[in-house]
């Protein structure tokens, strides 16, 4: 736990003491202009070349450790606080493509001062949402987060040098196989039809083959349902099953979140009625929020999208406000879905909010654009500040403090990510051509896959589409029977006695777990992804695993001797996996400066 003014020590000296105003502007001025444009740059460029960015906590958690190295290993609070600024930053630059959509279908573009007004309302709206869902998705069910995992760790190794000693082969040598592996796939064309990721790899080391087996399990069920699916027309020949397996996943989580909910609400229900004697004790000083403050806040800035949406941008107010009221669905399933497999399916949320709208009448693209983007961008920092919370909770960071980080970061990205997309599309003029439908010569390093998508969804909405709502109705209803028979199932005394007292019985409650009964959460990552990214992703969590059980089994003695004392969080698997996201965010990095360094010298 934090301690404000440190006395300075040693080299402490020449920084300023933990918790005085000089210490919070010197990590804040790192954050907002040094690493937040950084990895803003590199989020808008994937985004704008590939259609889909890398998350900045891990690369701006090791960038920011080497900042508050001299403080010894309470400067971890300080580097996780770099993190979280540098990290909203580039989320709401990744966000750039919502003006290339405009472009695509010939939409006039508002005037630059009423769009960074707009971000910035939507984004301090999904802080807000994303923080009032920190007590469940965090302290409650525990998600595992599995970046927010390895910033945690990173941060702990890098800024205790005892730590560090103990851990460094380990998250070096996966930080050396990320880099590596990340530029090799943007070198040779045959791992890139491989889909190669050492990230999504090592975040399934992370989670283990229980999280990580039941996506594999649903993608490939997915793909065998592909030509039912395409005679019920479901699907287009040649379509991936993704297309409309992500309703379908989207509904699972769904789904089984209403019946996490439902059971939560009635323990609250219950707790509230017990003698106050005995009521729980209130949560640490560092985990501590002022709820209703939060609640105002969301309130506020809800409003003010609405405000903003209808009297300035002049859109429909009734489409403003459901959106809004769709963002507390959908930064909840997102943010189970980031906990659970590190994918945050913003496109998802934004193509589903096209049609729920066009279900409700929408017949105009440019309304369903600027509607739709308070789902992307509200999904995009809601997800964020809850994975941000999980370093924090692991951490003991104090979670006002970090909250208040975020918001700056928020304020800087909202200019930022509109600044940014006028000089990429002026920069390089073939970004404001339409690529869905027309072939466009020099396009080829431009794909705007996510572009494409949202264009895609805007273009069918004068088109029915009664199938996308039956899927989503058979994905809530697949959610909630699955939840309910795994609460039954895994609440039996008797089960449990038979799962924990043999061979046969460990044997039997792995196979349901990961295979016949798997969790909504875990299996939902097989309907957002392709069948070969979640071999990867199944892959490593069965090697992890594999690696445990082995250990566990035969290398008890030899283990204890080399971990040295680590906390038991900090496996061998988790460091490894933990540096491979971390690898393949500096090759990333490394790929989108030196593309546009390439383009503009």
């Amino acid at each position: 736990m934090q301690t404000a003014l440190t006395p300075a020590r040693g080299l402490k000296r020449m920084l300023p003491p933990i918790g005085s105003p000089g210490y919070h502007l010197l990590l804040g001025a790192v954050a907002m202009f040094v690493l937040g444009p950084l990895g803003g740059i590199s989020a808008a460029f994937m985004n704008f070349s590939i259609g889909f960015f890398v998350g900045g906590q891990v690369l701006a958690g090791i960038l920011g450790s080497v900042v508050t190295l001299s403080y010894g290993p309470e400067g971890k609070h300080g580097a996780n606080y770099i993190q979280t600024l540098s990290a909203s930053v580039a989320g709401m630059c990744g966000m750039g493509v919502l003006l290339q959509a405009m472009l695509w279908l010939g939409l006039p573009e508002p005037p630059v001062w009423q769009l960074v007004l707009y971000y910035l309302c939507i984004g301090m709206f999904g802080v807000g949402v994303g923080m009032l869902y920190t007590p469940i998705l965090v302290d409650r069910m525990r998600l595992m987060y599995p970046s927010g995992f390895a910033v945690a760790n990173i941060l702990r190794a890098l800024t205790d040098p005892t730590l560090l000693r103990r851990s460094v082969a380990r998250l070096g040598g996966g930080m050396l196989a990320g880099f590596v592996g990340g530029l090799a796939v943007s070198r040779f064309a045959w791992l890139g039809r491989l889909e190669l990721s050492t990230s999504t790899f090592g975040a399934g080391m992370i989670v283990g083959a229980r999280i990580a087996l039941p996506a594999i399990v649903v993608a490939v069920i997915g793909d065998r349902l592909k030509p039912y699916l395409i005679e019920i027309g479901w699907l287009e020949t040649g379509a991936p099953f993704r297309k409309i397996g992500f309703i379908i996943a989207l509904g699972t989580i769904l789904g089984a979140a209403l019946v996490d909910i439902a059971l939560i609400l009635h323990q609250a229900w219950r707790r509230w009625r017990e003698p106050v004697a005995i009521r729980p004790q209130p949560p640490e000083d560092w985990k501590r929020v002022n709820m209703f403050g939060l609640t105002l806040w969301v309130l506020f800035w809800g409003a003010a999208i609405v405000v903003v949406g209808s009297e300035v941008l002049r859109q429909p107010l009734a489409f403003l406000v459901v959106a809004v009221l769709l963002c507390f669905v959908f930064v909840l399933v997102n943010g189970i879905s980031l906990g659970i497999s590190d994918s945050n399916p913003i496109s998802s949320a934004f193509v589903l909010t096209v049609f729920i709208l066009a279900a409700m009448g929408l017949t105009d693209a440019g309304v369903g654009l600027l509607c739709a983007s308070v789902l992307l961008i509200a999904c995009t920092v809601g997800g964020d500040m809850q994975q941000d919370r999980s370093t924090g909770w692991r951490l003991g960071t104090h979670r006002v403090v970090q909250f208040r980080y975020q918001v700056a970061g928020i304020l800087m990205g909202a200019v930022l990510a509109v600044v940014l997309a006028k000089t990429f599309m002026n920069a390089y003029p073939v970004l404001k051509l339409d690529q869905f439908s027309q072939s466009v010569p020099g396009a080829e390093r431009w794909q705007s896959a996510m572009t494409y998508k949202f264009v895609g969804a805007l273009r069918d909405i004068t088109n029915p589409k009664p199938h996308v709502m039956r899927a989503l109705q058979l994905g809530v209803t697949l959610g909630v029977l699955i939840e309910i028979a795994r609460k039954v199932l895994w609440r039996n005394r008797r089960y449990l006695e038979f799962a924990k007292g043999s061979r046969r019985g460990r044997v039997t409650d792995f196979v349901l777990d990961a295979i016949v009964l798997p969790s909504p959460y875990a299996s939902s990552f097989g309907g957002f992804v392709e069948l070969r990214t979640c071999l990867w992703w199944s892959a490593g969590g069965v090697l992890a695993s594999v690696y445990n059980w082995l250990q566990a089994r035969w290398l008890a003695r030899r283990t204890a001797a080399t971990n040295n004392a680590l906390p038991p969080d900090m496996s061998t698997t988790s460091l490894v996996g933990g540096g491979l996201i971390a690898g393949d965010s500096l090759a990333a990095l490394s790929i989108g400066i030196y593309g546009l360094l390439r383009t503009v010298l």
